[in-house]
């Protein structure tokens, strides 16, 4: 395994179309590729930001013929490089869609990761979100072998749920990726200390490429790509509004570093509840 990593975070302000969105996140990728970056991560929702049912099924299709996974194939391999493709809606039944994850080789696609937690709150700003009532969750947790090490995957609301990220720390993972598409309610309060806290706890690179801004539907989503280190330093604050290509190295052996400093994952015990 080399000893350091040169990643990208690309940043985006999706709307409700795939072909512009698509454009985009094109553009960035080459960007980034260009700088060296050699892998190379987009957020949650890449492919389109679509909050009607009747709209999201009308333009989500299978896997098969979804048009921006198969432009992302193709530019991997035009570009040599791995990309994360962070989730696009792709439809699994009559009435059902997966928030999936791609992680892609220049020659094709390597793992995929359906988001298993489903946003499904009522928030106090008034907001409300459901869901599951268009996606499936997942059932799987996904670790992918990359040439620098170990990948877990997760996405955007998993982020809330440490179990999934120690399960995937103890499978191998080094490095956790969480794309996003984080509300600027809950993002203000929540995104950085979340973060922070699943790379301490899982001695872990912790990769969370974010959408940001005001989307075509109102929504807003809180921006801020972060990349945080095993010991939970901050490498990489993309900010709050710009769409963009991020960089960062990453030192790989501060993986090893923080896991024999602080051997928690070693260190689990099973406890009785006590009635």
């Amino acid at each position: 395994m080399k000893n350091t990593l040169e990643i990208s975070l690309v940043q985006l302000s999706s709307g409700n179309e795939f072909e512009e969105n698509i454009e985009t996140a094109s553009d960035l990728i080459r960007t980034a590729a260009k700088s060296g970056a050699r892998f190379i991560l987009t957020p949650e929702n890449t492919g389109m930001m679509e909050s009607r049912s009747g709209p999201l099924f009308e333009k989500a299709p299978p896997e098969d013929d979804n048009p921006a996974l198969k432009a992302f194939i193709a530019l991997a391999a035009d570009l040599g490089i791995w990309l994360l493709v962070g989730s696009l809606a792709v439809r699994v039944a009559k009435t059902k869609l997966a928030n999936r994850s791609f992680l892609i080789a220049p020659d094709g696609i390597r793992a995929r990761y359906d988001k298993i937690h489903m946003f499904d709150v009522d928030l106090a700003s008034g907001e409300s979100y459901r869901e599951s009532k268009n996606f499936r969750a997942g059932g799987e947790v996904v670790t992918a072998k990359i040439p620098w090490g170990v990948l877990g995957m997760t996405v955007c609301y998993d982020l809330r749920f440490p179990y999934l990220y120690r399960r995937l720390a103890q499978a191998g993972a080094g490095m956790i990726s969480v794309p996003s598409a984080f509300t600027q309610t809950t993002g203000v309060a929540h995104w950085r200390v979340l973060l922070r806290a699943r790379a301490i706890e899982t001695g872990c690179f912790i990769l969370a490429p974010a959408q940001s801004g005001t989307h075509s539907d109102g929504r807003k989503t809180y921006g801020h790509s972060l990349v945080v280190d095993p010991w939970g330093k901050v490498l990489l604050d993309a900010g709050p509004l710009e769409v963009g290509a991020f960089n960062a190295t990453l030192e790989l052996g501060n993986i090893d570093r923080a896991r024999a400093a602080i051997p928690a994952l070693k260190h689990d015990r099973n406890l009785d509840t006590k009635e």
